[in-house]
């Protein structure tokens, strides 16, 4: 079956920025380095990592930067997949 690559790569893009818009609604409600903390230590890990003050400017780059690059990947892996099923 082949997919569309701009209604696969815009899904993408929408579910990555949607995951990093979690997580900065974690930082600006104050538990984003509670949650850190945690999913580490889970994984045996001692947190290095510092959790800085929520900025509103910053999720908006994040959350453009991280649709386009999921909006990217999904895109090529979309065309890839495509080839490789014609064949």
């Amino acid at each position: 079956m082949e997919l569309k690559p701009m209604a696969v790569a815009v899904y993408t893009g929408l579910f990555v920025a949607t995951l990093h818009f979690i997580w900065s609604l974690m930082i600006a409600l104050g538990v984003g380095q509670v949650y850190l903390d945690w999913i580490l230590g889970l994984h045996f890990i001692e947190n290095p990592f510092v959790v800085m003050p929520f900025s509103l400017g910053t999720m908006i780059i994040l959350l453009v930067f991280t649709f386009v690059i999921g909006f990217i990947l999904g895109w090529v892996g979309t065309v890839c997949w495509n080839k490789m099923i014609k064949k």
